[in-house]
């Protein structure tokens, strides 16, 4: 089985010279054997092809997922759990550390043992799937490390975009014209903007995380639905301030939000092992309250959302191929023009008490790559709490700077629940 990579993918893979990984940390409360570990993860990769896949180039270097005849088993690093804050330091470890495509599957399994509680972390290449995708994965790995013969099916893969366009789409005449138009422009344009020749140097990488506890994230909850607007868009609001009060004239007021594709692309399911997004961009109104402000980004946010087309986007992208040196150059070489990206998870779906262990908590997911500002935070809610992981590098976002913006974004929240409990 194999197939070609599509154009976000080859972008998110690079040269393979530089690392692009995303890392998903999770803490259980048990005992456990690493036979057992092995069996649920030889388990996943039995249901999801690509989870064994290897890439390789073809005659014109075009990289391929190509799964072999005989598997390769998820590797397993074991490291003896010494403190609470292990998972941060093994996270740091795997983003830098890179994937042997060619070799090995792009998917890797860190066990921080102790004694009765355990971190875990799977780390994946971002080519390979998105946080959605690995969600699914890791709420399978847990039936099969409770359960060794638990079912969990076997997936349908996507092998192109011939699997998540409609055909009706894909061989329309007027349609691939309109893709193959707008994706020779954006090729144009692409090559006439101007880049640094040098990419800017990240330095030392870096990752903060916080919680809210259950009381104050069931109160931001009721407020968001108070004011009508979703969750995401209030932290959006929150980071936009947070950015401005600290950076001042420094910041963006541009936040950069991910949207998941599975709600357009209905062909896509939740456990298909898929990795393109779609994207939309956040401003504020620094003229207005942050109230007033909630109810204008709400209607933008859901004007750019209704707008957002997965099929012809994929189309265009995909008559793009020649010009993803230029478009990753820009990337790496041109100036920061957003103060990060935010994605919100939301709340996860997967049981927190098992037969033989406790899900003590999920660790909101981490990535970061080479492609520009670094700058990203990743909120998610498990057992009723909200849970943030802030990635930064100080050659982009200062440590110093990104400490304050967190303490920013909390007492915004903590200042608008006030608010609300003294009317």
């Amino acid at each position: 089985m194999k197939r070609k990579l599509l154009f976000g993918e080859r972008m998110l893979l690079g040269d393979g010279t530089e690392p692009f990984n995303a890392v998903i940390p999770f803490r259980l409360r048990g005992t456990f054997k690493e036979e057992n570990i092995q069996h649920a993860l030889n388990q996943i990769q039995r249901k999801h092809p690509w989870l064994r896949a290897l890439i390789s180039h073809d005659e014109n270097n075009i990289p391929w997922f190509e799964v072999p005849e005989r598997r390769l088993p998820i590797p397993i690093r074991i490291v003896t759990r010494k403190g609470e804050d292990d998972w941060k330091e093994e996270s740091g470890k795997e983003w830098k550390t890179l994937f042997n495509y060619g070799e090995l599957p792009l998917i890797r399994f860190v066990w921080i043992k102790g004694e009765e509680i355990s971190d875990m972390l799977f780390s994946f290449h971002h080519c390979l799937c998105d946080g959605g995708s690995a969600m699914a994965f890791l709420y399978e790995f847990l039936q099969l490390l409770d359960r060794p013969s638990a079912e969990i099916g076997v997936e349908n893969p996507i092998l192109g975009i011939q699997d998540v366009v409609p055909a009706e789409i894909l061989t329309n005449r007027k349609q691939k014209l309109k893709a193959k138009v707008i994706g020779r422009l954006a090729a144009t344009a692409i090559k006439c903007i101007p880049v640094n020749k040098k990419a800017t140097d990240r330095q030392n990488d870096y990752l903060i995380h916080w919680k809210f506890d259950k009381e104050m994230s069931q109160e931001l909850i009721a407020y968001c639905k108070s004011q009508e607007v979703t969750v995401n868009t209030f932290l959006s609001a929150a980071v936009l301030q947070a950015f401005k009060k600290v950076r001042g004239a420094a910041a963006f007021n541009k936040v950069s939000c991910p949207v998941d594709i599975r709600r357009f692309a209905k062909q896509i399911k939740e456990d298909h092992i898929f990795a393109f997004g779609l994207m939309i961009v956040v401003s504020a109104n620094q003229k207005i309250s942050f109230s007033e402000n909630l109810r204008l980004m709400q209607e933008s946010v859901e004007r750019k959302t209704s707008k957002l087309n997965p099929y012809i986007t994929m189309m265009v992208m995909e008559s793009a191929h020649d010009a993803l040196k230029n478009f990753t150059k820009l990337l790496k070489h041109g100036k920061s023009s957003n103060d990060c990206m935010f994605s919100n998870l939301g709340r996860i779906q997967i049981p927190h008490q098992y037969k033989e262990f406790t899900l003590d908590t999920i660790f909101s997911p981490s990535v970061i790559g080479p492609l520009g500002n670094t700058t990203t935070m990743v909120a998610s809610t498990f057992r009723g709490e909200m849970d943030f992981s802030f990635v930064g590098s100080e050659g982009y976002l200062p440590y110093a700077e990104a400490l304050a913006i967190r303490d920013e974004v909390i007492q915004t929240v903590k200042l608008q629940l006030d608010h609300i409990a003294v009317l």
